[in-house]
C-alpha cells in the first residue's frame, strides 16, 4: 500500500511573473531543466527567485536508476550550442550562481565532461564573476574526463551518493557505490574545488547506514553534504519505505556535525541543488 504524503512535505502552485519569465527564457533558449524532468517539489520557489538547475545533454539517460523521475532510452545527439545558449540564459536571467546538471551519457567516451567543461567556459566568457556549481555522474571514474572537470575549474563539484551502500545496488544497479567515492576524492585531491554529495532517505536504510554513508564522504574530504526525502516519482519506481520526520531531521544535523561536516542542507523537501549558493 502506498504510503501517504505527509503535509509538510506538499508544497503549493506558484504561478508569478517571475516563474513565468523564467520557464520563457529557458524555452526560447531550448534549455532543461532537471526542476522540471525529475519534478522538483522547489521549481517554483526556485523559479521566483530566478534561478534554475540546467540539465545538459539531452532528457535521455543512458542508466535507469529505480528512483529517478528522468527517461531511460537512446540518448539525442549532443548539441554542440547548448553550452552558449546555458550562458545566454545564466546572463539573461542575471544569476550570481548557476547550477549545471546532466544526465547519464555512457554512450560518449569521456561521459560528456567535455561538454560541462565548455558550459563554464561559455558562461565565464559572458558572465565572469558567476559563481558555478556542476553536478555530474560519475563518468564511470574515467580520469581523462574528471581530469578535463579539473581544468575548467567549477567553484563546486557535485556528485550523488544519492543513497547507502547496502541500499545502493537496488537503487543504483548500473552504478558503484565506491566508484563515487572515488570520483569525489580524485577531485578534491587533485583540485581546490569545493566537493559536494547528497543522498535522499526514505530507500530502506538504517540510522546507522546514514551514518556509514556520511563517515565516508567525510573520509573522501566531502566539504558540502545534502539529505532530503525520496518521494516516489510514480507506481513503477521504487516505493518510499519510511518518511522521516521533522524531528528526525534535525538529529540528522546532529549527526552531519558529530562526523564533521560543516557545511550541510538537511531537510524534508532539500535536493542537491536547492539553496546551493547559501551553502559556500
Amino acid at each position: 500500500m502506498q504510503k501517504r504524503l505527509p503535509d509538510y512535505l506538499k508544497r503549493p502552485i506558484i504561478d508569478t511573473d517571475k516563474t513565468r519569465t523564467v520557464r520563457r527564457i529557458l524555452k526560447t533558449k531550448c534549455l532543461n531543466t532537471v526542476c522540471e524532468n525529475a519534478r522538483c517539489p522547489n521549481k517554483n520557489e526556485c523559479y521566483t527567485k530566478n534561478t534554475a538547475t540546467f540539465l545538459i545533454m539531452g532528457n535521455n539517460c543512458t542508466r535507469n536508476c529505480r528512483y529517478c523521475n528522468i527517461t531511460c532510452s537512446r540518448p539525442e545527439t549532443l548539441d554542440l550550442n547548448e553550452p552558449f545558449h546555458v550562458a545566454e540564459a545564466v546572463k539573461d536571467l542575471g544569476l550570481k550562481y548557476a547550477v549545471i546538471t546532466s544526465v547519464t551519457r555512457d554512450d560518449l567516451p569521456d561521459g560528456g565532461a567535455e561538454h560541462f567543461a565548455n558550459c563554464i567556459y561559455e558562461i565565464r566568457k559572458m558572465s565572469p564573476d558567476v559563481k558555478i556549481e556542476i553536478l555530474t555522474p560519475d563518468f564511470k571514474g574515467n580520469k581523462d574526463s574528471l581530469n578535463t572537470i579539473i581544468k575548467a575549474n567549477p567553484n563546486v563539484f557535485n556528485h550523488n551518493i544519492e543513497t547507502v551502500r547496502n541500499v545502493f545496488k537496488t537503487a543504483r544497479p548500473q552504478g558503484d557505490y565506491d566508484c563515487s567515492l572515488e570520483v569525489l576524492k580524485y577531485i578534491k585531491d587533485n583540485s581546490d574545488i569545493l566537493t559536494k554529495s547528497g543522498l535522499m532517505i526514505g530507500l530502506g536504510e538504517t540510522f546507522e547506514d546514514i551514518e556509514e554513508t556520511l563517515v565516508d564522504l567525510k573520509n573522501v574530504g566531502c566539504d558540502i553534504l545534502t539529505i532530503g526525502q525520496y518521494i516516489q516519482p510514480s507506481k513503477a519506481h521504487l516505493e518510499v519505505s519510511k518518511y522521516y520526520t521533522p524531528e528526525e531531521y534535525e538529529n540528522l544535523k546532529q549527526l552531519a556535525k558529530k562526523v564533521g561536516i560543516k557545511h550541510y542542507q538537511i531537510g524534508p523537501l532539500v535536493r542537491s541543488s536547492y539553496r546551493a549558493s547559501e551553502l559556500i
